[in-house]
C-alpha cells in the first residue's frame, strides 16, 4: 500500500471508514481516501470495484451505511448546500434533453443553479463549449450527438462555473484518441489553475499520463494510494545476471542476502553471438528496499569469480503493480 497521507497536507476529499452495503453485499468496505488539494487524483480499479459508489457517497448522492466524508473541509452530507456549488461533477454519464441543442441544454442547467449569474450565462456557456471542442456543434440537437460529443457536453456542464474540485467519472468514455488527448490536456490546464481534479477510470494509461496521485480499488476495498512515484517504487525489482558461472552466481547472491534462482539454463540465455556465450545462463533475484546498490552487487559477483556477461535491474511496471494488488488486469487503452 502507498505511504499514509501527510496530516499536514490539506485535503479536498477525505473519507474515514466509508462503507456502503446493499443488503448482504458490501459495495464499499471501510475506505480511507485522502485526496490532496491541487492534485490530479486518479481513482483506479476494474469495472465493478466500487469506484462510482464511492464517488456518489462522497458527493452526497447516496447515503453511507457508516463512515465519515469531508469535501473541501466540510462534513458531508450535512454541509451539502455549501459544498456542491464549489464542485463540478460528471458522474455515471451525462443526461440531457435530446430535442434541445447543446447550448440550450447548458443554458437550462445553468439557470437551475441559483449561484450562477444570469448576466454572464451566454458567455460562460459558449466558453465552456469551446473549451471542450463543441463550439461548432453548439446549435445542434443533442439527440444527434455521438457518445463522445455527449461526454464532452457533460464536461462543459461541469465547467460552467469556476470550481475548486472537479470530479470526473470515466471522462474519456466514448472518445476517440484525439478526444482523449484533449481531455487529458484540459485536466492538466485545470490543475494548473488550482482546481483539484478527481478522475475515476479503469484505464491505466489514461490515469498514468495525467495524474499526480493514485488510489486503487479492488472488490470494494482501497488496496493502495499515494503518489504515482510511490506506487511505482512499491513494485518488485529484480536483478538479472547472464553468466556461464551459474553456481558461483547463486552462491554470491545468496551471500548478499538475496534469494536467487536460475531462471534460464545455459544455452538459452540469448548471448551476444560470440563463441564463448553459448554456455551462458541467467540467474535472477528479487531486490528488497534495503538491498545493496546494483554496482555493489556487480562488484561482489566479479570478486566471487563470476564472469558477468550481462546485468540488468528490472523494475515492475505500474501495470504489474496493479495486477498484483487486485488480481485482475487493467485496460491499457480504449
Amino acid at each position: 500500500m502507498g505511504e499514509q497521507p501527510n496530516p499536514a497536507v490539506e485535503l479536498a476529499i477525505e473519507t474515514r471508514g466509508l462503507t456502503k452495503r446493499f443488503g448482504h453485499q458490501t459495495a464499499v468496505n471501510a475506505v480511507d481516501l485522502a485526496v490532496p488539494r491541487g492534485s490530479v487524483f486518479g481513482f483506479l480499479g476494474p469495472n465493478g470495484s466500487g469506484k462510482t459508489t464511492t464517488i456518489r457517497l462522497a458527493l452526497g448522492l447516496a447515503a453511507a451505511t457508516s463512515g465519515q466524508v469531508s469535501v473541501l473541509g466540510q462534513t458531508m452530507p450535512g454541509r451539502l448546500k455549501d459544498v456542491l456549488p464549489r464542485v463540478g461533477a460528471l458522474v455515471e454519464g451525462p443526461g440531457f434533453y435530446p430535442f434541445l441543442s447543446g447550448a440550450a441544454n447548458l443554458h437550462r442547467l445553468d439557470s437551475a443553479d441559483r449561484y450562477a449569474p444570469s448576466a454572464t450565462r451566454r458567455a460562460r456557456v459558449h466558453r465552456a463549449l469551446d473549451r471542450v471542442g463543441l463550439g461548432h456543434a453548439a446549435g445542434k440537437k443533442v439527440g444527434a450527438y455521438s457518445l463522445g460529443m455527449k461526454q464532452r457536453l457533460g464536461l462543459a456542464n461541469a465547467l460552467l462555473m469556476p470550481r475548486e474540485l472537479l470530479v470526473l467519472d470515466e471522462p474519456t468514455n466514448g472518445l476517440d484518441p484525439q478526444g482523449t488527448r484533449e481531455v487529458r490536456n484540459l485536466v492538466r490546464s485545470l490543475a494548473a489553475e488550482g482546481t483539484t481534479v478527481f478522475v475515476s477510470s479503469h484505464l491505466l494509461a489514461e490515469v498514468e499520463q495525467m495524474c499526480s496521485h493514485i488510489a486503487v480499488m479492488s472488490v470494494g476495498s482501497l488496496v493502495a494510494q499515494g503518489t504515482l512515484d510511490e506506487l511505482r517504487r512499491a513494485g518488485e525489482s529484480r536483478v538479472r545476471v547472464r553468466t556461464p558461472d551459474i553456481a558461483a552466481a547463486l552462491r554470491v547472491l545468496a551471500a548478499l542476502g538475496l534469494a536467487p534462482e536460475q531462471t534460464e539454463p545455459p544455452g538459452r540465455a540469448g548471448g551476444d553471438g560470440n563463441d564463448d556465450s553459448h554456455d551462458d545462463g541467467v540467474v535472477s533475484a528479487p531486490l528488497a528496499p534495503d538491498s545493496r546498490p546494483a554496482e555493489a552487487i556487480v562488484a561482489a559477483l566479479v570478486a566471487g569469480g563470476v564472469r558477468v556477461r550481462g546485468f540488468t535491474v528490472e523494475r515492475a511496471s505500474l501495470e504489474d503493480r496493479f495486477v498484483a494488488l487486485t488480481g485482475e488486469g487493467f485496460d491499457i487503452a480504449q
